[in-house]
């Protein structure tokens, strides 16, 4: 039965809501519209961290929701606060993180301002959410929570929005808290089970790959004892790094690129392709043609078709218990012919090697994904915000365990870096945390080093110089225009640091890297390290992949 209260403040019954959800931080900037809350708020054993912009806040709401599925809350007032988390908010739908957003609005009852900084939010949520509400009466508030809970939560997981008007704040209340209630997510037909594991059985090539939905639960045992029993070779997208161990003999890389490179040359050879958790919202790691490799879409919803990607067969369901059941039924088959994938790895391998040591200095991309590998234990957690260094540390960054390497490949938006990295770091205080950002990317949300400083959080920001928006310009010169309009000048980023009580580091050779890195983490606290960044390597290797692979 529900738990009865006696009468309360609407603000009041909102907090006793979040905290039977398990809510442990609100991120945000409030306004004069969120005074009633706040009040109870201070009341509560919900921890609020005030922000220096709401964006921030929301990215580090969605961070809490990616990283431990429960969602994450952000906090703004009305008008302007609520349009600042737009792109949390999409960041968060489109990467499948939960996250609740509650701004605040004038009283909807009796205006006393007329229109003053009042927009339609809800409507404005809209198409960037997975439920959008008003609340009008207190009373709804605890089914309007539980609601909107239940459905970022739920696959597929993404931004939710409640707006709470100061008069209805402020109402007294006898609503009952929801209890929350574990539902089992169903499973997948027996009859597509087997015609799953006909298809693998059948195969001559068959390849698996591993999306982001195997991210977000805990998939990660299943699929290795999947691998292990079958030993079918495996790769994965961007936002499906570190599910199962990219140590493993069998992993032949991420898909960090849309062709060329070394992964797609297994993928070219594949007839059939296992696709566990991914779906087209992520840049797509393959592009599916009519006659070439057949497609197993497993996922726990069915496949978004359109001219790329039309599955021939969908295992819809909980994907561990999916992988479990294909394990019982597939055994390795003597026709299975895998040595072109193992070559394969065998090439890429050989050359993420070759400049692993490089002594360039600026620092060439690949060096430096090797030198924070060296740095990060296993469990570790690297933050990256979105720039041309995120194709590299994707493409060669061996991420051990999930979500320890932390990238979006669904907005791709700039400025989340930071946050996230603070998110992370506020949830598992245990493990290293490294964000890793481009100057572009960076001073988008560099004020929340302030916030950082604030918390006390042991942190380390590696800032990779270039003084321009690398991709675009990588980008731009690939279509053969003109080089104009993405240049810029940087703050002192020692000095930045320290002007925010932070340390501030800088590099001079590139052998300074690894120990300045160990010392920011021994010694504690916020660190930015500037780092000279030379990107002439994109176009010796990611322009030219077809002549560094032809001899597969």
């Amino acid at each position: 039965m529900p738990q009865k209260h006696s009468k309360s403040k609407g603000s009041n019954i909102f907090i006793r809501a979040l905290e039977n959800e398990g809510v442990s931080y609100i991120f945000g900037v409030p306004g004069e519209e969120n005074l009633d809350f706040l009040n109870s708020l201070a009341h509560s054993g919900i921890q609020l961290i005030t922000t220096r912009h709401e964006q921030s806040a929301g990215f580090m709401a969605a961070t809490i929701g990616r990283l431990t599925g429960k969602a994450g809350v952000a906090l703004s007032t009305l008008g302007p606060g609520a349009t600042n988390l737009a792109t949390p908010a999409a960041y968060a739908t489109l990467g499948g993180m939960p996250m609740m957003m509650i701004t605040g609005q004038k009283p909807i009852k009796r205006s006393k301002q007329g229109h003053f900084q009042i927009i339609e939010t809800v409507n404005f949520m809209k198409p960037i959410t997975k439920y959008t509400a008003q609340i009008v009466n207190a009373g709804n508030i605890p089914s309007r929570v539980r609601e909107a809970m239940r459905l970022a939560e739920e696959e597929r997981p993404g931004a939710v929005h409640l707006e709470l008007p100061e008069d209805v704040a402020c109402e007294s209340t006898e609503a009952e808290i929801f209890p929350v209630k574990k539902v089992r997510r169903p499973v997948a037909e027996a009859k597509a089970i087997a015609q799953a594991a006909s298809m693998i059985t059948t195969a001559h090539r068959p390849l698996i790959l591993i999306g982001a939905g195997a991210n977000r639960k805990l998939t990660s045992k299943m699929l290795r004892e999947f691998i292990d029993a079958t030993g079918i070779p495996f790769f994965n997208t961007q936002m499906g790094k570190g599910v199962v161990d990219e140590q493993h003999p069998l992993f032949l890389g991420t898909a960090a690129l849309s062709a060329g490179d070394y992964v797609h040359h297994a993928l070219e050879k594949a007839d059939l392709i296992i696709n566990v958790g991914h779906d087209v919202v992520e840049k797509p790691p393959f592009i599916m043609q009519r006659g070439s490799a057949q497609v197993i879409h497993m996922n726990f919803f069915t496949a978004k078709v359109d001219d790329i990607y039309f599955p021939q067969l969908e295992v819809v369901g909980d994907i561990a218990n999916a992988v479990w059941q294909l394990k019982e039924l597939v055994k390795p088959q003597p026709h299975w012919d895998f040595e072109h994938f193992l070559r394969v790895k065998t090439a890429f391998v050989a050359h993420v090697a070759e400049t692993a040591d490089d002594a360039r200095f600026p620092m060439i991309p690949q060096r430096i994904v090797a030198d924070v590998r060296r740095v990060m234990g296993e469990e570790d957690i690297v933050t990256l915000d979105n720039g041309m260094y995120k194709i590299w540390f994707a493409r060669q960054y061996q991420a051990r365990r999930k979500n320890t390497l932390l990238l979006d490949n669904a907005l791709a938006t700039m400025g989340a870096g930071l946050p996230s990295g603070m998110a992370a770091k506020l949830v598992m205080p245990e493990r290293r945390v490294l964000v890793v950002a481009g100057d572009g990317g960076f001073m988008m949300n560099s004020q929340e080093l302030e916030t950082a400083v604030r918390l006390k959080l042991d942190i380390t920001v590696l800032v990779l110089v270039d003084r321009q928006y690398g991709m675009i310009r990588w980008k731009q010169a690939a279509s053969g225009f003109t080089d104009f309009g993405l240049d810029f000048g940087n703050p002192d980023f020692v000095k930045y640091a320290a002007a925010y009580g932070a340390h501030g580091h800088r590099v001079s050779t590139a052998r300074e890297l690894v120990p300045l890195l160990e010392k920011t983490f021994v010694d504690g606290g916020v660190h930015v390290v500037e780092l000279p960044i030379d990107y002439s390597e994109n176009e010796r290797v990611l322009n030219q992949l077809s002549a560094i692979t032809k001899n597969i």
